[in-house]
């Protein structure tokens, strides 16, 4: 059994090579692997909390072997290893096969014979799939612990992309989510510039695929070629996920930020004019150590100018070994609340106009679930996990998940099942979703 705290991809191919059959439920388990996220202190303790909720299973289910792995375990194993006595092994984030080899091991089991990258399993739901295209991060910003997890940015070769995503597209996956650390970056380390664009204009030949989003674009490499090619080619959506983390110029030196206030408010009006249907995503922090009251109305200025359709907020987290955990004037943690409140409550009034402006507009969307009369989705509008969900009530027979109902319309009218509005708040992140729309017409 695989848990995986913040959705990551997990090494479930590796495992499957050898005597292991893969459950979802845990209690049915005898090896039980959590893959762990260490990059904020929120992170850190879902995913503590998830190895002692895991552990629970050594006594009242069939576990006999518990593993950590991933970021957690990768940069505290010494610690994990005297505070938590009931992780059985703990594995880093590098070699997959040999975590399999191990395991296999430890658990008496044949060694897989399947050498060098392995089958995936998906772990979401069998049409919509995570692409990682990198590994790493090279922009050594000043709060950030990836680079000393993960180290230096590595490129997954764009034929091993091309070919990942083909097996996706040929098991039934639609909608594929491009990720890395930094995905604008992509192919610098290989190519000698950035080849991200190049890439998705391939992965759009990739016969099946329906929706293809980008996420976890670095700002400064963002330029109207990418926007341009997002408006164009009919299965890449107008969907751009920009964090800017602030927006003061003294903020961003001292984050090692590179691009300007400028450079951002001038990508995100080219967004907004190429399409009117664009989605403009970003997070920022709140709090970050020298922070005054003046540079943060700044940052809260300039998101009411330039409205983000989606945008989460974080208050910063003093990460130990970065040079912003020894920076001078670190801010009061209800400070830092105070602010990030004030972010989110001022982005529930944006997100509402949003939705607004979309009430009356026909989408297509993909089905999620189906609860009784009514379904759950989302349009291209709606990345999986971290935006929110499209419900409606269908007419005639209930459409099975994954599939497009290409005639979901937005009414205003209350009475009429029309579109009311509310807002999920999921830890820090608020974000908003839709929660009725009118009946899902036949396609």
């Amino acid at each position: 059994m695989l848990q995986k705290p913040g959705g990551q991809r997990i090494y479930s191919g590796s495992l499957d090579q050898s005597s292991f059959t893969i459950t979802a439920d845990p209690k049915e388990a005898e090896v039980i692997l959590v893959n762990t996220c260490g990059f904020i202190d929120p992170a850190k303790e879902e995913s503590i909390n998830t190895i002692l909720e895991m552990a629970a299973y050594k006594e009242t289910g069939c576990c006999k072997l518990l593993v950590g792995t991933g970021c957690l375990t990768q940069r505290y194993e010494k610690e994990l290893r005297e505070e938590l006595p009931e992780l059985d092994l703990l594995w880093g984030v590098k070699d997959p096969q040999g975590l399999a080899r191990k395991v296999a091991e430890m658990a008496g089991l044949p060694q897989p014979q399947t050498p060098g990258c392995c089958p995936r399993i998906l772990t979401t739901p069998r049409y919509s799939a995570y692409l990682r295209i990198a590994d790493g991060c090279d922009n050594r910003c000043a709060y950030c612990a990836i680079p000393l997890i993960r180290g230096p940015r590595k490129s997954v070769p764009m034929e091993d992309v091309l070919a990942e995503a083909r097996r996706l597209a040929e098991g039934g996956v639609v909608e594929l989510t491009v990720i890395a650390q930094d995905t604008s970056a992509y192919g610098s380390d290989l190519y000698g510039k950035p080849m991200l664009r190049e890439l998705l204009l391939e992965l759009c030949k990739v016969p099946g695929l329906h929706w293809i989003r980008v996420l976890y674009t670095y700002p400064n490499t963002v330029d109207t070629d990418l926007i341009d090619a997002m408006v164009r080619e009919p299965k890449l959506v107008p969907y751009l996920d920009m964090p800017i983390q602030h927006i003061a110029p003294d903020i961003l030196r001292r984050m090692n930020r590179h691009g300007t206030a400028a450079h951002i408010r001038e990508m995100a009006a080219y967004a907004r004019n190429a399409s009117p249907d664009f989605i403009l995503r970003t997070t920022v922090i709140t709090g970050f150590p020298g922070e005054t009251e003046e540079e943060f109305d700044q940052l809260a200025e300039f998101l009411q100018a330039n409205p983000f359709d989606r945008l989460g907020a974080f208050a910063y987290s003093q990460e130990e070994n970065t040079p912003a955990a020894q920076m001078p004037d670190q801010i009061p943690d209800a400070v830092k609340a105070e602010r990030l409140d004030r972010i989110m409550t001022a982005q529930q009034a944006i997100s509402l106009v949003c939705n607004q402006i979309r009430v009356g507009r026909t989408y297509e969307v993909l089905v999620d679930k189906v609860q009784g009369d009514i379904c759950l989705g989302r349009s291209y509008g709606e990345a999986p996990e971290v935006d929110g969900c499209i419900r409606f009530y269908y007419q005639g027979r209930p459409p099975n998940p994954a599939r497009l109902c290409k005639s979901v319309s937005t009414r205003p009218d209350p009475m009429t099942y029309g579109a009311r509005w509310c807002f999920n708040k999921l830890q820090h992140c608020m974000e908003t979703c839709w929660k009725d729309v009118f009946p899902c017409l036949k396609t």
